[in-house]
């Protein structure tokens, strides 16, 4: 059976001080409010000891940092995946996940972390106890909110692209600003990691494919592939394809590793471009400083050479 962690309340933490002050054991303060004690005390003790508003505050402070959702990394999908084969429901999952490690995973996309898996032939959905109904109201074909039409799966992507062989395979992604003002849509190259960016007004797919299409048509001789994440802004990767003569490739939901390079080099966009920034009020021209600047610097992955160098030599190459 599954072991439940209540919230304590202000109330129970001066009581939880008061006890403790007096010289009470965890055992006798336990059976006295009707909790267990022994995780709030190691997670709330200072260095003075166990004081109840310094507790709350501690509390309070952990419940803030943990208001963004949390990414679904390969070991927090080994943890739910787990407590699933134990019967866990995805409610049960995400609550246990929020008071016991703090980490902000909602129960919809563990439902379709469950619906993802059933399509690759996995068996987490025989685990859920309503038989899978929550499962297919999403995921049975009755509704298609959100759905990408004819997207191809990154398992059919030709190995040469996980070789890392040749030069134009592309990872895509956007970068989304403060309070979804603006994003930037964001390309990174497998083999010699060179970005391309452009601002975009919003998420919408049809501007992300305006935009794909027009920072990678002066590269179309070195566009072979283009792997995208699941997001609707991808929708219309038919005509990008089309546009590009390359084809368009989807990772597995939440499986962010699969485009690690395109995290990486978001990551590095963000040091121009904190999480706080509003794209829209950046001009076109500070991205391309920052593209400039990324890359044009050395890499140690690269033997220390450039993105743009290695790029300009293998199109040098080409036109022979």
């Amino acid at each position: 059976m599954m072991r439940t962690y209540q919230q304590l309340t202000y109330e129970q933490r001066c009581q939880i001080s008061a006890l403790k002050k007096s010289g009470c054991s965890q055992r006798k303060i336990a059976e006295t409010i009707e909790t267990t004690v022994s995780r709030e005390l190691a997670r709330n003790t200072g260095a003075r000891g166990y004081r109840h508003k310094q507790a709350q505050e501690r509390t309070e402070q952990r419940r803030a940092e943990a208001s963004q959702p949390t990414k679904m990394t390969p070991d927090l999908i080994t943890v739910i995946e787990s407590k699933l084969r134990v019967e866990w429901s995805p409610e049960q999952i995400s609550g246990w996940l929020l008071y016991e490690q703090e980490l902000l995973i909602s129960h919809e996309s563990i439902y379709w972390h469950v619906g993802a898996d059933k399509q690759a032939g996995g068996d987490l959905f025989t685990h859920l106890r309503q038989q899978g109904k929550k499962y297919d109201k999403r995921r049975n074909g009755k509704s298609t909110r959100g759905q990408i039409k004819n997207r191809v799966s990154i398992d059919d992507r030709p190995q040469v692209v996980d070789d890392k062989s040749r030069i134009g395979d592309w990872e895509i992604d956007t970068v989304i600003g403060k309070g979804h003002s603006g994003a930037l849509v964001t390309i990174v190259e497998r083999v010699t990691k060179l970005t391309v960016s452009t601002w975009v007004n919003n998420k919408s797919a049809e501007d992300v494919t305006q935009a794909t299409i027009a920072l990678l048509k002066p590269f179309e001789d070195v566009v072979h592939t283009i792997t995208a994440d699941n997001g609707k802004e991808f929708a219309y990767h038919e005509r990008i394809s089309k546009a590009l003569s390359a084809e368009v490739y989807f990772a597995h939901p939440y499986s962010s590793w699969e485009r690690g390079l395109n995290e990486n080099t978001n990551g590095l966009l963000r040091q121009y471009f904190p999480k706080n920034t509003d794209f829209k009020k950046v001009e076109q021209i500070k991205v391309a400083q920052a593209l400039r600047r990324i890359n044009s610097r050395p890499r140690k992955d690269l033997d220390f050479k450039t993105p743009a160098q290695l790029m300009n030599d293998h199109r040098a190459a080409l036109a022979g």
